[in-house]
């Protein structure tokens, strides 16, 4: 097999009225080799592949990943436990190509401008009250859209905080048409008959 460089010289050398014996000796190449190429277009040999020994291990790796979410390494020392005797790069390398890419774990949410709010308890160490100390919590509500953030302390998450917070944070931000609780130890409701809200369940 030539390179194609001594192909191209072949044929710059033909196009140039040289003869195949002449081509031969001035590129020190068998004169069979260079009739060979002279009316041929260049074509590097294909290359066969090597056979590896992750080969007899392949469909059972699949099978593996198609049953539990196991990580190289573990697919590695089941393979060793079966007889395996190569290496874990190759391992890696098959378990990466094979495998599906992982998906986020999260669903991205757009809204409009004054579309939703989110609110939130959180909580903030202690502080002291007299001769005690009380836990300091605060209450958070951001806007959707705009993240704009309203943030206010208390000493408890009674509902009465609850909704004054509420009422605090739409004078201060203005009031959207949803309001999103993000995973309170109080859920509350509207019950829509004109005594505001009431406790669903407690966590």
């Amino acid at each position: 097999m030539i390179d194609y460089a001594t192909w191209c010289a072949i044929h710059e050398g033909v196009a140039s009225h040289l003869t195949a014996p002449q081509l031969a000796a001035s590129l020190d190449l068998d004169v069979k080799t260079v009739r060979h190429w002279i009316d041929r277009p260049y074509a590097p040999r294909a290359r066969v592949p090597r056979a590896s020994k992750l080969d007899p291990y392949k469909g059972r790796i699949v099978g593996w990943l198609d049953a539990h979410p196991l990580t190289a390494q573990q697919v590695f020392q089941r393979l060793r436990d079966a007889g395996y005797e190569g290496g874990i790069s190759i391992v890696k390398d098959y378990v990466h190509k094979i495998r599906p890419p992982r998906r986020e774990a999260f669903l991205t949410l757009a809204f409009a401008p004054g579309e939703v709010a989110q609110v939130d308890w959180g909580e903030y160490g202690t502080i002291a009250v007299g001769n005690t100390r009380r836990r300091l919590s605060f209450f958070v509500m951001v806007l959707a859209w705009s993240r704009k953030l309203y943030v206010e302390f208390a000493l408890s998450q009674t509902m009465e905080h609850f909704l004054a917070a509420h009422i605090n944070a739409f004078a201060a931000l203005g009031v959207p048409r949803k309001v999103m609780v993000d995973n309170l130890r109080l859920y509350v409701v509207s019950c829509g008959t004109g005594d505001g809200f009431r406790v669903l369940r407690e966590r």
